[in-house]
């Protein structure tokens, strides 16, 4: 039976070790002490970490749908800045598929969060560079099986 003082070690060690609440909850589930194991905090951070991977495709999805519209649309800059655009969309698909080989139902959520994510890249270019709203389409001029597919370059 566990104490109220263990309890309250458990959520010291959470607030003060981080580390070493990690390593004593996966020990006490090891050894099957489950009536040990600080169950709130642990669900709290399983919880984050599913929060997590869906915050770092949505980020990186953002980030290769922007380099896209750059090299579709920003003629101005095309020349420059091309090849440094191509090599971030290169980078991003590939994180994003390694993403997904680690968590494979992460690629249905793709399609959840593809226009959402369009709408974010547009607008965010438009605020970092100061462009004119009418230089990217309000609809997007591809598909995310466009968007992941490590074949697809925009002409």
């Amino acid at each position: 039976m566990v104490t109220h003082s263990q309890s309250k070690l458990n959520q010291t060690l959470y607030e003060e070790d981080f580390y070493l609440w990690i390593n004593k909850t996966t020990q006490l589930i090891k050894e099957n002490r489950f009536e040990e194991v600080d169950w709130e905090n642990l669900i709290e951070e399983i919880e984050s970490m599913g929060r997590s991977e869906r915050k770092e495709l949505k980020n990186r999805l953002i980030v290769l749908i922007e380099h896209l519209l750059k090299l579709m649309y920003w003629e101005e800059e095309k020349a420059y800045n091309a090849r440094g655009w191509r090599k971030t969309i290169v980078e991003q698909r590939r994180q994003i598929s390694f993403s997904i080989e680690d968590s494979p139902s992460l690629r249905s959520l793709l399609g959840e969060i593809f226009l959402d994510c369009y709408h974010i890249a547009r607008e965010d270019m438009l605020r970092k560079y100061q462009l004119s709203s009418d230089i990217f389409p309000i609809d997007p001029p591809f598909t995310i099986k466009d968007v992941v597919n490590p074949e697809y370059l925009p002409d």
